[in-house]
């Protein structure tokens, strides 16, 4: 399928009108916004957020309030005063799908440790020695790969590294880096979007990267849009599809690409796309002339 001519012009329009607040009410990020006069406290909530960022929104909000329950409502005073000697039980028996209180519990750990040996935090750790010198693509995969390591192992300069992570923990914060299949890392580019992004609904705080280099959160909704439009022709969902369908973006917005992301995923989450072809639903889409479902088969069955 090629891109409509009119995807660009369409894709616009989606931004523009998305009706943002109703949308946020089921959207993790809603969590985090509170804490964003706070960088340091909504740095913490976000990486909270965007981790359990897994399954159903509903089921992955219900989790976080459990979850900022534990808190008491204070991410940073959380993280500095967690007790690290028994970060195995402290949120027991918080659990959100395969993600336990013991990852989470470790996880605050690590934030504290690196809080402790970065004076701008997680920014800092993105903006390592590794991710700098280099062009856009690779200085933000370079990025995702340090903060995926520091939230993973630490370095040598940590402090406190006396604890191996708990089963499964290490496969939460994956590194387009890896061979021979990177994954999608949908989750830290999501937190990355948060962060970065000065538009609505994001939060801006990252004022040192640029906009211009974020890459596509990757869910089920947005590639199966993406797909449909033409913004990728690849099967599955990997590392390269991220890319390519953030180069396709990049056509239409270069200063910043990911700033369709938002409304294309509610999109798929309200069931605003029926994943099939129905005028009921499709006729008000913003994207139907570009969708090669309909073109397909919308226009046979009416």
């Amino acid at each position: 399928m090629r891109i409509s001519a009119s995807l660009g012009t369409d894709l616009e329009h989606l931004a523009r009108t998305f009706h943002y607040d109703s949308s946020l009410t089921v959207d993790p990020l809603a969590l985090v916004r509170p804490y964003r006069k706070d960088p340091k406290a909504a740095e913490i909530m976000g990486i909270f957020a965007s981790t359990v960022a897994v399954g159903n929104v509903l089921s992955i909000r219900a989790a976080l309030r459990n979850l900022q329950g534990k808190m008491e409502g204070d991410p940073r005073r959380f993280v500095e005063s967690f007790p690290r000697r028994n970060w195995r039980t402290h949120l027991d028996p918080w659990k959100h799908r395969w993600i336990r209180h013991d990852q989470m519990g470790f996880l605050a750990v690590r934030l504290g440790e690196i809080y402790e040996n970065y004076s701008r935090g997680l920014q800092e750790v993105f903006l390592d020695e590794c991710a700098t010198g280099r062009p856009a693509p690779e200085y933000f995969e370079q990025g995702v790969d340090c903060l995926s390591r520091a939230l993973r192992f630490g370095s040598t300069q940590d402090k406190h590294t006396f604890y191996e992570p708990p089963p499964g923990y290490s496969q939460l914060f994956p590194t387009p880096l890896s061979s021979p299949s990177p994954p999608v890392c949908k989750r830290l580019c999501l937190f990355l979007r948060w962060m970065v992004r000065t538009g609505e609904p994001d939060l801006g705080l990252w004022r040192k990267v640029p906009p211009s280099i974020l890459h596509i959160p990757l869910d089920t909704h947005v590639y199966w849009i993406a797909y449909h439009m033409g913004l990728t022709r690849r099967k599955t969902r990997t590392w390269r599809t991220v890319k390519e369908i953030t180069q396709n973006l990049r056509r239409y917005d270069p200063v910043d690409p990911v700033r369709y992301d938002f409304a294309l995923a509610h999109t798929g989450i309200s069931g605003d796309c029926p994943k099939k072809p129905l005028i009921t639903v499709c006729g008000k889409c913003a994207l139907r002339p570009d969708c090669d479902l309909w073109t397909r088969q919308g226009r046979r069955t009416g």
